[in-house]
């Protein structure tokens, strides 16, 4: 599988040594997103603005998962301790298929028109 995203298109806070990883696996979240439409598709076979959405969505996408690395691992789905409680806003993230993140990244998504639901 090609990434959808060059190192050299990534301006972030993710260090330099961690971004092909990341892409890679952004990569596979998008992917999973759009029930492997790109795959079917082809990402060089899509519309210019199509690539565009699907780029900034990895982009959008790593840098949720490394500001909320901690958060996402945790087998928890929300916790208490003396008092205090702690949970993900449901209206900023979307979990689908195993994949969470941002709502502004789904949105990104959606209107590539990849993410569709039904048969296409």
């Amino acid at each position: 599988m090609s990434a959808y995203l060059n190192p050299d298109e990534y301006h972030g806070s993710i260090p330099t040594d961690q971004l092909e990883n990341r892409i890679r696996r952004a990569c596979r979240d998008i992917d999973s997103l759009t029930f492997n439409r790109i795959v079917k598709a082809g990402f060089e076979n899509l519309t210019e603005f199509q690539q565009e959405l699907i780029k900034e969505a990895i982009v959008l996408h790593m840098d949720f998962c490394y500001e909320n690395a901690e958060l996402l691992k945790s087998p928890l789905s929300a916790y208490s301790i003396n008092g205090v409680s702690m949970s993900f806003d449901k209206s900023k993230v979307v979990e689908l298929g195993g994949v969470t993140t941002s709502s502004e990244t789904y949105s990104l998504l959606m209107q590539t028109g990849l993410c569709y639901r039904g048969l296409m």
